[in-house]
Formats: structure tokens, sequence, C-alpha cells
């Protein structure tokens, strides 16, 4: 064992919730694989409610999408069954040690959405400004939300009406 690892020791065998990256969407299939194998999942998950075809509708879209949380138990638990289940891509790890996530976030997580406090970033028809990009100073209307960090916008542009992929990073509310 180099200086480096940690030693097994009572301090060590607490269960620790650990952060597992999904194949692409393939959420779903590696958290039932999991809990089909024994392990204990967290696959924090909101509700959103949408305006689709002129009818709002509530869906329900994974927080963290292509992550799932497990609880681990780092000396006393057979983590290599991990590496294989289907869905699964790898353990997040920090060089080559996975780095438990603490249980306070994880119940900050579930805080926040037990009280439905996880919003959008911008209201569908809100007036939106590109900030960065081809686009940059290009005024636009908040579509919808793709995913958690992408946005779509419709710009008109050459008198037609273009929709538009872009990162919530590139985008702020129009003055």
């Amino acid at each position: 064992m180099s200086k480096h690892q940690a030693v097994p020791g009572p301090e060590n065998d607490v269960a620790r919730w650990y952060l597992i990256q999904t194949r692409p969407r393939q959420s779903g299939r590696a958290e039932e694989n999991l809990l089909r194998q024994g392990y204990e999942v967290y696959h924090p998950r909101f509700r959103p409610s949408r305006v689709h075809r002129g009818r709002r509708v509530t869906t329900e879209e994974s927080l963290f999408p292509n992550y799932l949380f497990v609880r681990l138990r780092r000396w006393v638990d057979n983590w290599y069954p991990l590496r294989s289940t289907r869905g699964v891509a790898r353990l997040v790890t920090f060089g080559s040690e996975p780095l438990p996530v603490s249980d306070g976030l994880i119940g900050q997580i579930r805080e926040r959405i037990r009280q439905n406090t996880v919003e959008p970033a911008y209201e569908i028809g809100e007036q939106v400004q590109i900030t960065h990009g081809p686009f940059m100073g290009f005024d636009a209307i908040f579509k919808a939300n793709k995913g958690e960090q992408r946005a779509l916008l419709l710009i008109d542009f050459l008198h037609r009406e273009i929709t538009l992929n872009v990162p919530l990073a590139n985008l702020r509310r129009s003055a």
C-alpha cells in the first residue's frame, strides 16, 4: 500500500456517497441495474412544466443528466461490478481515488427537490440577449431548456424565425 492510500479502519467502513457517470441517455438503465445488484442509489430528479403544443405539460428530468450517486463503504463493499454494470460509464475519480460526496450536500439536494425550488433559469417566452458566440448581441425569445446547461431560443434572422440551441451561460435577461 502506498503512503497516499487510506488505511482500512473503522472510519473508512462508513457508507459514503460517490458519483457515477452514466452512458448518454442511460441513467435510468444504470439506476435500475445498480438497484438490482443491491446498491443504494440516488438519482435526483425534478418536475419542470413546459408548454407543449399549446398545453402546459409536467415532465420528470434528471437534475444532473448522466450522473447518479451510489452509497458505498470504502473497504467493505465490492466496487468491481460497478464498472461492468449496463448503463454505467465510470466511477468519477480525482486522480485514481474516488472522492466521496458529503452527506450534507446530498441532503441539500434532496431538500431543494422536496421544496420544489429547482427553477428554470428563464421563463418560456421571456426576452433574453445572447452575450457570447456568433449571435452575440442578438435579442431572442426563450423557448425551452435543453438539458441542464443549454437553451432553445427563437431569433429573427434575415426576416426568418430561427431556433438556436445555445449554452445558458451565454444568455442574460434583456433590459
